[in-house]
């Protein structure tokens, strides 16, 4: 059974930081590529940061050079250390883990991140 649990959310300051965690059960990171993603209010899901089963890295325009994504596959956690905060990062933050070959996904419940003053 796969379950994905997403923590670290919270209320950080512009400029802040953050490092989101998703912890993997059931899933094999050889076998599934890992995903982070997020949707604002009135908004749709976008892709923030996916990291592949050989450990290449994308991410979205709007976070890249200020977001990474990477993995501990002894906790068999990924991680999205976020930096450089924009109240525009404010969203829940999803993690997604889709099976290599296949367009089979599952999700986590998220987590929220706000970004004010």
């Amino acid at each position: 059974q796969v379950q994905l649990v997403e923590s670290g959310g919270g209320l950080v300051q512009p400029g802040g930081s953050l490092r989101l965690s998703c912890a993997a059960s059931g899933v094999s990171f050889s076998l599934y590529h890992m995903g982070w993603y997020r949707q604002a209010p009135g908004k749709q899901r976008e892709l923030v940061a996916v990291l592949s089963t050989t450990d290449l890295a994308n991410y979205g325009d709007d976070v890249e050079g200020r977001f990474t994504i990477s993995k501990d596959n002894a906790k068999n956690t990924v991680y999205l250390q976020m930096d450089s905060l924009k109240p525009e990062d404010t969203a829940v933050y999803y993690c997604k883990a889709r099976r290599i070959y296949t367009d089979y996904a599952y999700w986590g419940q998220g987590t929220q991140v706000t970004i004010s003053a």
